[in-house]
């Protein structure tokens, strides 16, 4: 199956509000970019997404988040990838590449929070650890995320 494409299908809808539910939820308004993969970064972001946050998930243009491909039952995706990421946007970005930097960097400019749970010092080495993006935003909210901890 040919992973290769810039648009992936969406997870999924964010769940429902129920009948005649009026009010907004905790985090309408708030926008988060996601730098994850795996688990720990997107149920943390899918948890945002629950709670009414607009989440745009970053994956990689040869195949996404690596998860997806974990098992094919639920339309070719992944179980847990589905449930992970539902409620979310994605785009497809190699992001050491000059123009899909740029457009992350645009991205976490506009962005509320920025969660990323890539290996130790990726996001550094990229220009977006928390010194940079501190200095640059200071009003943006940045959550790492370690599955096994930084060692």
């Amino acid at each position: 199956m040919a992973r290769d494409s810039r648009h992936y299908p969406p997870p999924g809808p964010a769940p429902s509000r129920g009948a005649g539910q009026t009010a907004g939820l905790p985090l309408d308004g708030v926008r988060v970019v996601a730098l994850e993969q795996a688990v720990a970064g997107p149920l943390c972001t899918r948890h945002l997404a629950d709670l009414g946050a607009d989440v745009v998930k970053i994956e990689n243009p040869t195949g996404g988040d690596l998860a997806r491909w974990y098992d094919t039952v639920v339309k070719g995706m992944a179980a847990h990838w589905v449930w992970l990421n539902r409620g979310k946007r994605s785009v497809a970005l190699d992001i050491k590449q000059p123009e899909d930097h740029a457009v992350l960097e645009a991205l976490i400019g506009r962005a509320d929070v920025f969660v990323h749970n890539l290996g130790p010092g990726s996001v550094d080495r990229l220009g977006f650890g928390w010194s940079a993006i501190h200095e640059r935003w200071p009003g943006l909210i940045s959550c790492s995320i370690s599955g096994y901890g930084m060692d």
